[in-house]
């Protein structure tokens, strides 16, 4: 096998071993340049990927070249086109802090850790305190959700077991699944509650696999009294993972423990997960959180302003929620602009202040339509609205079509069916395929990233 091809192995290997993102940002435009021996010398793009590809994702590049017909493989990363690099200019770069966990201290939920003697949840994600039923904001989007959570609380393993929550980024979904863990805790201290990411539990398996310790990985997870899960779409693609995960589930809902899980879309829409896994998803109850409504955003923006001893005016917290119509994150991060602004220079966060800090960049028209979101992609494109939404499927139409999708999902907020129908699809997958796409290709590819940003300056013109 040449190294091309042996390169091209390992990164398969690798890609149904994480997360399509953390392949995407720390693998895309690798090469394996030389192999001398057991030597084998790998390209990448700049030294942060270098030192994050040796702290994180050494043992598993080595593990996969082993089991490809290298003995007791030495993997040496190269910055590409450098070849002057020396050991004491590595030093004396400065890395982010997540990038540089050492024995002395703990290591970030996405750092990679393992020791010699067994596996290690090091990186594992904990509960997060501050994530209480008490400071959810409750409105007409969520408050089937918070009801079930109430319910769990009261009756774990009981009643909607499990409870899958699904929905965009940024609606309540984490907030409203670590309130329930919290809330379990405090009512029963021996509990054995686990909260952790999709990403961290693939980990941790790989970690089992390398080691020979897939029953303590089972037992680990089995002996949980709650498992909450995030962003289980990201199983997909996975079979072994998806596999260990069934077995997981069986054990635990036949002990009635309880299990929640969250994702950006309901079980029958994830792609590329075994039927099985999808009914068993929908055994207990599967709710669709919403996009907070306007009273729910001004009580968000309250309630945060208040945890933080601040009082807000009326005025000011009714124009910061009609600037938005998007996710909490986004409500939080306007109101956090203000008000750093204003502590700076010790000023009162007034509605003259917030037009002038946050309302020329975000204020958007108001009557922002379908169509004149339609309209701007196809002149951006320069394609005819009859191509945009006709049958063609040539390529320079059907990536306009796509771009169009998903402006009319982030920024209208419509419904899959309803976008489809906007685009002249019959078939609501089409649409859900073309964002999540769209949404990907954002994060690699720069001419996608400018053509979005460039028709969202044309719509807010």
């Amino acid at each position: 096998m040449d190294s091309s091809s042996l390169w091209q192995t390992v990164l398969g290997e690798i890609e149904v071993s994480i997360s399509s993102g953390n392949f995407n940002t720390w693998f895309k435009g690798t090469e394996l340049v030389e192999v001398r021996e057991s030597d084998l010398v790998i390209s990448v793009n700049n030294l942060f990927k270098k030192y994050q590809l040796e702290g994180k994702y050494l043992d598993l590049i080595t593990d996969i070249v082993k089991k490809n017909g290298i003995d007791k493989p030495n993997i040496i990363f190269k910055i590409a086109g450098n070849n002057s690099t020396t050991k004491q200019d590595e030093e004396n770069i400065v890395l982010p802090e997540r990038m540089m966990a050492s024995e002395s201290t703990p290591a970030s939920p996405l750092n990679y850790v393992s020791d010699s003697n067994g596996l290690s949840h090091s990186y594992r994600q904990n509960l997060i305190e501050k994530y209480t039923i008490d400071n959810f904001v409750v409105g007409s989007g969520n408050e089937l959700a918070f009801a079930a959570c109430q319910s769990i609380i009261q009756k774990p393993g009981k009643k909607y077991n499990p409870l899958f929550l699904y929905g965009g980024v940024g609606i309540g979904k984490t907030h409203l699944m670590q309130a329930v863990g919290n809330a379990l805790k405090k009512q029963n201290p021996n509990f054995n509650i686990l909260y952790i990411s999709t990403e961290q539990f693939v980990q941790e398996f790989v970690d089992s696999l390398r080691k020979r310790k897939t029953q303590e990985f089972a037992h680990y997870y089995r002996s949980a009294d709650v498992l909450i899960v995030d962003d289980i779409q990201f199983i997909a693609g996975k079979e072994k993972i998806q596999e260990e995960f069934f077995h997981t589930f069986n054990a635990l809902h036949q002990a009635e423990k309880q299990i929640i899980l969250s994702s950006d879309k309901p079980p029958k829409e994830i792609p590329s997960i075994e039927e099985r896994l999808k009914s068993r998803f929908e055994w207990g109850m599967s709710i669709d959180m919403q996009y907070p409504d306007y009273e729910t955003r001004c009580a968000i923006i309250k309630s945060k302003s208040d945890s933080l001893n601040i009082s807000l005016k009326s005025e000011v917290i009714e124009y910061i929620a009609n600037i938005t119509t998007s996710n909490v994150r986004e409500l939080e991060g306007l109101l956090n602009q203000l008000l750093a602004f204003c502590d700076m220079r010790a000023i009162e966060p007034t509605l003259s202040v917030a037009e002038s800090i946050i309302g020329i960049s975000k204020n958007r028209p108001k009557h922002l339509s379908s169509k004149m979101v339609i309209e701007k992609v196809s002149k951006h494109y320069q394609i005819s609205l009859d191509d945009l939404i006709g049958p063609k499927r040539d390529k320079d139409i059907v990536v306009p079509r796509q771009v169009a999708m998903y402006l009319l999902r982030e920024e209208l907020k419509l419904s899959y069916p309803k976008i489809a129908r906007e685009l002249g699809r019959k078939d609501h997958t089409t649409a859900l395929h073309s964002v999540d796409k769209i949404h990907n290709e954002i994060e690699i590819n720069p001419d996608i990233k400018k053509a979005i940003n460039d028709i969202k300056e044309k719509l807010y013109a």
